[in-house]
């Protein structure tokens, strides 16, 4: 019997150990083999358990999850029958989707980190400071922006190209936006505020450009319905 070896690890939640669960062990993330997850899964809550590690309510949650994806796939299949509708949704779906939007998630967190350290690295003037911070409608969160941020990016991250470098400033993007909005009618999708050349690093600036806006109430955010379009319209301060 090959002796199993554990390496703990902290991870953030239960979709961090899951993922690197997956990656670790090279899977596709579309087609799970769900018991060799679950047994790989439980065997880490088991060693926190040795450890004498509390262990968050939300991993004893996915733990359940689990287990309950994995009896429904050993589940047979009842026989086709005229008379009988056959559910034949595949159980493990719901966890891939919530799999994947946190990739695209982290993927973006990441991005947007290794930005700013770069940019911690040069001195630029600082813009003026009114005091105040960011403030989103309600219902609206961060997390909603740096979400629709990520579909942005995976969206056309294929159509990146090699290209001569152009230094763009976050002023350069706050007034991008602000000429998008004026040439819009003061009502413009989030998606089409990234413009130019289309490379990474505008899409970062442009990113912390509407951050910028919104904090100096020159732009609002709007969202007319849960995990719909955000729009950028005008705000208080107007030029």
């Amino acid at each position: 019997m090959t002796e199993c070896k554990i390496k703990l690890q902290s991870f953030e939640g239960p979709l961090a150990l899951l993922i690197h669960l997956i990656e670790k062990n090279q899977l596709d993330i579309y087609d799970i083999p769900i018991a060799e997850v679950t047994e790989q899964y439980l065997a880490y809550l088991q060693a926190m358990e040795q450890f004498n590690i509390d262990i968050a309510s939300e991993f004893l949650v996915m733990a359940a999850t689990l287990l309950q994806i994995k009896s429904r796939m050993l589940l047979p299949k009842p026989p086709p029958s005229d008379d009988l509708i056959i559910d034949d949704d595949d159980p493990r779906q719901e966890l891939v989707d919530r799999l994947l939007e946190y990739r695209r998630y982290k993927q973006a967190a990441t991005l947007l980190e290794d930005m700013h350290e770069k940019r911690g690295k040069m001195f630029f003037r600082p813009l003026q400071d009114y005091g105040t911070k960011i403030v989103l409608p309600e219902g609206l969160k961060l997390d909603d922006l740096i979400t629709a941020f990520a579909a942005v990016w995976e969206s056309v991250a294929a159509d990146f190209a090699f290209i001569s470098r152009e230094e763009i400033s976050v002023q350069d993007k706050m007034q991008d936006i602000i000429y998008l909005l004026r040439k819009n009618d003061g009502r413009l999708e989030f998606s089409q505020s990234f413009i130019r050349s289309g490379s990474r690093t505008e899409m970062v600036t442009a990113f912390m450009a509407l951050l910028e806006l919104i904090r100096l109430k020159r732009i609002n955010i709007c969202q007319e319905y849960s995990f719909g379009p955000i729009y950028l319209t005008w705000g208080e301060v107007v030029e």
